[in-house]
């Protein structure tokens, strides 16, 4: 036995190798890998082999490739060479590839004609027992080579698998569930869990799978799938289980199961030694819990026959612990114990290895080695002792209804009758279908052990530690006397020789974690031990629920033959009628012809009605290119298997069904042409046609290019410049006759421009030339949304100017007139003060600011004009709108208002707040720089092309930008996180930015309605993104109407999220076609300033952070300063009046207040500050106390246990950080003397809230430390918090019922607060099966 167990741990040490293979050689099994953990030593023929088994192949039909290499470098098969010389690396992943061999497919392993249903196929070899694990695959069809069949692991079910394998090994058990017969009518098969059970067996035992589902097991008990990621106890589930089948089978045969095979009796008495008085009463049991190590012992008893021994040992009853004696009617020294008086026909022991360590107060498993017995001998634990009194005796049975006292020949007697009847089921040999009881001698009177002998046939094992694990049964079969491993779907012999007496497992050691969990015994009775039922003997109702198991099988083996020869590919189509590309997978099986492909792909993009049946056809697509690489003509009656080269997991290409109109001829498309869509540009109009497919060959030169170009354009070859877009912008002119395509760069799919024309253009250098700029033009136009702010001082300004003249009243953006007047009734009945003060501000500015007009000024009117010009080449639908917006901004421009950036007009005292509060951005912060981007999606609304400045068309504009490659550029976000400040708009020289150079801009108005039906002025820009923000914001100056010094950048991220884009001096390149913008009234930010939102601390308030307003800090302004300029916002937006001299302001972290700024502080030199800061702005009700840097601002919060309250927050400024200060701070504060003071750190975000009922023992009380600023306090800025007590005071006596109601306030305070509830764990989930079908769902539950 040594020899053996030597053995086995030598092959233990030796290096395994880990084996990850995919099977790419069908589309079922490419996502399946399978695992093999094998010795070093193991030849990489045996691993062909090994892979052969798993997979379910023929040897010699498939090929071993390396996985993880560019080149596939296949193993050589005939190789006796170990693993660890071939390349493999024992102790890391090894990946390889399973693949076709020579162009065909694995060959399917054959299965055994032989139908047998009980125990293993006949099989030569012997399989090692082995722990490997492999992905279940329906290619590995096969039963494994023990001929049982495994059961897959839904995720954490192996508890539950290992349970049910052992039941199904259990003969007794197995017959009467095949007896039980299913009635339809009475119950839904879907939620019977015996009905359920019978079909899993069934599989097991007929089923030609290598492992099955226990997905319909686990429905019938009321489980979600949630519960298949719960792990239980098995024993547990074992107790749940047999209750569940002893409820469903109430009023039948099978009734008393349960209790007839597993349940035994035993009797608990206590004994009185002086007069020999007893009390008992008789208990049952279905398990023997067996203690593995006694309670305080250091050492675990060493085998089970130990354990059972300790499990009937009396103890005595003296001292304190002594027994009242009913007879003696005194307290007398008795004794206490257990014995058994009947065991059940199986027997089931549970080692209970799961125990509690009080000294670290968690959960562990014992793994202390425990020998078990192959055999069993239970005689010596039977109760044969008849020391019984003739005085009365009190006897209470726990089953029975009565209670009373009996003799002690009584209850024998009693007893006897009792249990008459045999415990066990047998099968008759006349007849199997019936059950047949048979008496046997009572267990209690008998003295023969041979008659109490019990046979292992169950190991539950369970592998891991108290927080979770893995189970798995070893079994031996009755029909060959064979041990099997059943872990999960693996299923194999186990080689261990088992004693003749004491099973000495290898992982019963004591320094595994894989040990013995369940033992279950058969008594042995050759005249009761029942056998299997064989085929022909099974009840009619069974063999009914064979064959009709046996047919989904055969029709799920035909589905995976279909899904093995089928052919699945992406299928596109343009709509013929939306103009969408429309997707969907098309799935055809590799001997349907072309024809019928086209068929079930029309069918399948629901075009009947739309274009006839002949009028369309399949063609080799590349989508990602655009690129048609062939049509099939004359390949109609073709297999699509030899079309599409074979079923394979994926294809590098797609199929498009191409549609034509029924005059149209379709176009031959051969192997080896290019796509080239070629665009045709008029230099005299400045326009960009829509590209038109031209189809040529990578060996043509440029010369003949350019003739195929004017046979599909009509253009003149003598004189046509032919332009490359290689790339993203990237141009090239094509000047070389004979250079061919290849040589130019031309791909797949390609892009071109070409001009024809007698132009001097074309003596010029391509880069100077119009040609060229008009390109450039095309390639960096976007197209932006941009929202205007709704009350703009220069749109009130017009609207009521215009008024006045008596034109009509047209809305600047667009619609009739009798809805412009409903709209600006309303408009002005809501804001006729606002208007009517800010038209005289602006009159005022105006008169003043008359003389001061500049080239700055005229440059803006030239502009406007321009501009102007550019509206009213819009659809006549608009004109009206188009001439007041023509003389809005005329009248903007002349008063040089708009344009002065000196100006202060009133948006700049009303900020962000008068016009949308802004509030959306206020607690902007980097959190909104991580959200993803709207995406680049392109806006359809339009009818036709948009006629542009000098005629160039808004759709070549932003074609190239809807390009996929520039759809997939990264993009990069405004932000001025990384600055110190943000750019002016002007240089040195006091010039406008802007006007370096003139970049393309041109901005037409339209509306947009929201959701709730009203419309949102809008305007829609085209702009060259290589302009600056600076210049972009002069450029919307006119349609904004105030300067752009005045007013903010927002950008529109997903879900609507806004940041402010502040840098002036960087370009738009980060923008994308349709990308969204803001505008928001309020004075932009200059050089060296910072856009600061200001919050309320409010220390005893729920919400102790409310926001109150953004402000501009600049660098080098003190906080007094600061505080000057928040006093009128504050007054105007928050309606606070206060003294500069009774608020401050402090750092804000989150939610935590930290450092006091001093009034004397400077910004960016003793405060560093950055864009989008955040302060706190403190109401004092006492003049400031913080002087210094030196002192420490500390709040503290005093804890009344007597009255289970915590008092208001109160600041203690201190001088130093000694904690004798703040100790005598807090004694003069609350009047606890300085000895009974104690105090403790508060933890967590501000107001760093707690549980009344946990803060005496959360918390840290009176750390022994003498400053502030060590461990474990660690307080040295200001804001920290301290909570403190008196020691001598007594806590609140809580009745049970007030701490359930002070616990429930306290959960929801603290929840409302953001805060943690500790004293409320989350429980483990408890295992349930439900009769009726499922769970109730709890309304308040989540």
């Amino acid at each position: 036995m040594k020899k053996k167990f030597s053995q086995i741990e030598n092959a233990g040490e030796e290096p395994r190798v880990l084996c990850i293979i995919q099977d790419t050689t069908n589309a079922k099994t490419v996502n399946e890998r399978l695992t093999l953990n094998l010795p070093a030593s193991t030849t990489v023929s045996k691993l062909f082999e090994d892979v052969a088994l798993k997979a379910g192949y023929v040897n010699g039909s498939f090929h071993l490739a390396w996985g993880n290499m560019t080149d596939m470098v296949v193993l050589d098969q005939s190789s006796e060479m170990p693993l660890s010389d071939s390349g493999f690396e024992p102790g890391k992943k090894n990946f390889l590839q399973l693949t076709d061999k020579d162009g065909e497919q694995p060959q399917l392993a054959s299965v055994s004609g032989d139908d047998r249903f009980i125990g293993p196929l006949p099989r030569d070899g012997i399989v090692g027992c082995s722990n490997d694990y492999s992905s279940y695959s329906y290619a590995s069809i096969l039963k494994s080579e023990t001929g049982y069949v495994g059961l897959v692991n839904q995720a954490m079910t192996c508890y539950l698998n290992s349970l049910l394998q052992t039941l199904f090994m259990t003969p007794e058990f197995r017959n009467a569930l095949y007896n039980w017969e299913f009635e339809e009518g009475e119950e839904d098969p879907v939620t019977s869990i015996p009905y359920q059970l019978q079909r899993l067996f069934v599989l097991l035992q007929t089923s030609k799978k290598r492992a099955i589902e226990t997905t319909d097991v686990t429905r019938s008990f009321g489980w979600d799938s949630s519960e298949a990621w719960q792990q239980h106890d098995v024993q547990e589930l074992c107790r749940v289980m047999f209750d569940a089948l002893e409820q469903k089978w109430k009023q039948t045969e099978q009734a008393d199961l349960i209790n007839q095979l597993y349940q035994g009796k035993l009797k608990d008495y206590v004994r009185c030694l002086e007069c020999g008085y007893e009390s008992w009463r008789i208990d049952t049991y279905l398990d023997i819990p067996l203690v593995i190590r006694p309670y305080g012992a250091s050492q675990a008893f060493g085998s089970v026959e130990e354990a059972l021994q300790a499990f009937i040992q009396p103890e005595t009853l003296d001292g304190p612990n002594q027994y009242f004696c009913e007879r003696c009617k005194k307290k007398c020294d008795a004794r206490k114990g257990l014995r058994f008086l009947h065991f059940p026909y199986l027997l089931t022991l549970q080692l209970k290895r799961f125990d509690f360590d009080y000294t670290t107060m968690h959960r562990i498993k014992l793994n202390d080695r425990m020998t078990f017995p192959e055999e069993l001998d239970m005689s010596p634990f039977i109760d044969v002792e008849d020391e019984k009194s003739p005085q009365t005796e009190s006897c209470t049975d726990s089953g029975a209804e009565n209670e009373g006292s009996c003799h002690s020949d009584q209850m024998s007697n009693d007893f006897s009758t009792d249990d008459a009847v045999d415990e066990g089921i047998c099968l008759d040999s006349a007849s199997s279908t019936e059950r047949v009881l048979k008496p046997k001698v009572p267990l209690a009177a008998t003295s023969h052990s041979d008659l109490l002998t019990f046979e292992l046939f169950s190991v539950m094992v369970h592998s891991g530690s108290a927080a979770g694990g893995h189970y798995y049964a070893c079994i031996k079969s009755f029909s060959d006397g064979q041990w099997y491993s059943f872990n999960d779907q693996h299923v194999s012999k186990v080689t261990q020789h088992l004693s003749s007496y004491h099973v000495d497992w290898a992982l019963c050691s004591s320094h595994s974690s894989t040990n013995a969990y369940m033992l279950i015994y058969r008594l042995k009775d050759p005249s009761r031990n029942a056998k299997f039922l064989d085929a022909e003997n099974f009840p009619e109702h069974i063999k009914r629920l064979v064959q009709k198991e046996k047919e989904a099988e055969e029709q799920e083996k035909r589905q995976r033959e279909i899904e093995r020869n089928t052919c699945k590919i992406k299928l596109l189509c343009m709509h013929p009628v939306k103009m969408v590309m429309m997707e969907n997978k098309l799935e055809v099986h590799k001997d349907k012809t072309l024809r019928e492909a086209v068929e079930m792909a029309y069918k399948l993009m629901d075009l009947e009605g739309l274009v006839p049946l002949d009028c369309c056809r399949l063609v080799k697509y590349d989508e990602f290119h655009e690129y048609l690489e062939r049509s099939y003509e004359g390949e109609e009656d073709t297999p699509m298997g030899l079309l599409l080269g074979g079923v394979k997991s994926s294809y590098m290409f797609d199929l498009l069904l191409e549609t034509r109109r029924p005059d149209q001829v379709f176009q031959t498309y051969k192997p080896g042409e290019v796509m080239v869509k070629v665009h045709v540009v008029s230099l005299k109009n400045e326009t960009i046609a829509s590209p038109v497919s031209v189809r040529a060959y990578l060996n043509q030169t440029v010369a003949e290019f350019k003739q195929l170009i004017a046979q599909a354009t009509g253009l003149s070859a003598d004189t046509m410049r032919v332009v490359l877009e290689r790339c993203y912008n990237d141009l090239r002119l094509l000047y070389v006759p004979n250079k061919t395509l290849k040589a130019e760069g031309f791909f797949r799919s390609n892009k071109v421009f070409v001009e024809s024309s007698d132009s001097a253009d074309h003596q010029v250098t391509f880069t100077d030339s119009l040609l060229w700029k008009l390109l450039d033009r095309h390639g960096n136009t976007i197209r932006l949304f941009v929202s205007l702010p709704e009350q703009s001082p220069g749109l009130l300004a017009n609207r009521t100017s215009y008024q006045k003249v008596g034109d009509e009243s047209e809305d600047s953006f667009g619609g009739t007139k009798s809805s412009t007047k409903s709209v600006e009734a309303i408009l002005e009945e809501s804001t006729e003060k606002l208007k009517n003060l800010s038209l005289q501000q602006q009159q005022e500015q105006q008169d003043l600011g008359s003389s001061n007009s500049d080239s700055q000024n005229t440059s803006d009117v030239e502009h406007a004009d321009s501009l102007s010009q550019e509206v009213s080449t819009a659809s006549s639908a608009s004109a009206v709108d188009n001439r007041e917006l023509e003389n809005r901004i005329q009248i903007v421009g002349g008063s040089g208002t708009a344009s002065d950036p000196e100006n202060q007009l009133p948006s700049e005292e009303r900020s962000d707040s008068d016009v949308n509060n802004d509030r959306s951005t206020s607690s902007m912060d980097s959190d909104i720089l991580s959200s993803s981007h709207s995406s680049d999606t392109l806006c359809n609304a339009d009818s036709g092309p948009i006629p542009l400045a000098n005629g160039l068309d808004s759709h070549s504009i932003t074609s190239s930008r809807r390009s996929k490659a520039h759809e997939a550029r990264k993009e990069t976000w405004d932000t001025a996180e990384e600055d110190s400040g943000t750019d002016s708009e002007y240089d040195d020289s006091g010039k406008s930015k802007g006007e370096a150079q003139y970049l393309y801009f041109r901005a037409e108005p339209y509306c947009q309605e929201d959701g709730s039906g009203d419309s949102h002025k809008c305007l829609l820009v085209h702009v060259d993104k290589r302009i600056t923000l600076a210049t972009f914001k002069q450029k919307l100056e006119p349609f904004v109407g105030v300067p752009s010094s005045q007013f903010k950048v927002f950008r529109v991220y997903a879900n609507n999220q806004e940041f402010e884009s502040v840098r002036l001096n960087e370009t738009l390149s980060s923008f994308s076609d349709d990308n969204k913008i803001t505008i928001r009234l309020g004075r932009a930010l200059k050089k060296g300033e910072y856009r600061v939102k200001v919050y309320q601390l409010l220390v005893n308030d729920p919400e102790p952070c409310k926001f109150l307003v953004d402000a501009v800090f600049a660098k080098g302004m003190t906080v007094r300063q600061s505080k000057e300029e928040l006093l009128p916002l504050l007054r105007e937006q928050c309606k606070l009046d206060l003294s500069i001299d009774r608020f401050r302001l402090r750092k804000k972290t989150w939610k935590n207040p930290g450092t006091v700024f001093l009034d004397y502080h400077v910004y960016e030199e003793d405060i560093n500050i950055s864009s989008n800061w955040e302060v706190f702005l403190e109401v004092l009700d006492e003049p400031e106390k913080m002087k210094s840097m030196s002192q420490l601002a500390v709040l503290t919060r005093q804890w009344r246990p007597s009255r289970m309250k915590l008092e208001l927050f109160q600041e203690v400024v201190l001088e130093s950080s000694s904690v004798d200060e703040l100790k005598e701070k807090l004694s003069e504060l609350s009047g606890i003397p300085l000895e009974n003071l104690e105090f403790a750190k508060g933890r967590g975000t501000f107001p760093c809230d707690i549980s009344v009922l946990e803060i005496n023992q959360d918390l840290d009380w009176n750390p022994k430390v003498s400053t502030l600023n060590v461990w474990p306090l660690y307080i040295s800025d200001d804001g920290a918090v301290v909570f403190y007590r008196d020691k001598t005071e007594e806590p609140m006596e809580l009745s049970e019922e007030e701490r359930n109601e002070l616990m429930k306030k306290e959960s929801s305070r603290l929840l409302k607060t953001g805060q943690r509830v500790n004293y409320s764990p989350r429980k483990e989930k408890a295992l349930k099966i439900y009769l009726d079908g499922g769970p109730t769902k709890d309304p308040g539950q989540d």
